[in-house]
C-alpha cells in the first residue's frame, strides 16, 4: 500500500516526464481535462489539471468536477506514475477502472504508448 505522500511524489515525477515530452505535448495540445485519481484501498483522491496538454497542477483531494476518474490501488497509482507498470495492461485486466468518454479513454491509451513504450 502506498501513502498519499508517495503518490504525490510519483505525480511530481510524472508531471515533469509528461511536460518535457515534446511529442506528447504536441499530440495533446488541444486536450484540456480535469482528472481525479482514486486509490480505492486507502480512499485517497488526487486531482490533476491538464490544460492544452500540459499538466499545470496536481494536488491531494478532490477539486472541481472531473472529466476523467481513474480508480485503482494506491500501489498501482505510484507504479503507473513512476513508469513501473503499463496502465493499459492493468486496465485490460480490470485492475484500473476509468470513467470517461470513449474519446478520452483513447487519448489516455495514446499517452500510455508514448510515455511507457517499453513497459
Amino acid at each position: 500500500m502506498a501513502t498519499g505522500a508517495e503518490i504525490l511524489e510519483a505525480l511530481a515525477d510524472y508531471q515533469v516526464q509528461c511536460n518535457e515530452n515534446k511529442r506528447l505535448r504536441r499530440m495533446q495540445r488541444d486536450w484540456s481535462r480535469l482528472l481525479h485519481f482514486v486509490a480505492d484501498d486507502t480512499g485517497d483522491i488526487f486531482t490533476m489539471d491538464v490544460i492544452q496538454g500540459e499538466i499545470v497542477s496536481y494536488a491531494a483531494g478532490a477539486a472541481g468536477t472531473p472529466d476523467i476518474i481513474v480508480t485503482t490501488a494506491s500501489e498501482n497509482l505510484c507504479d503507473m506514475f513512476w513508469g513501473d507498470l503499463n496502465p493499459s495492461q492493468k486496465y485490460l485486466q480490470g485492475e484500473i477502472r476509468v470513467k470517461a468518454t470513449q474519446e478520452d479513454i483513447v487519448r489516455l491509451d495514446a499517452i500510455t504508448m508514448i510515455i511507457w513504450p517499453d513497459v
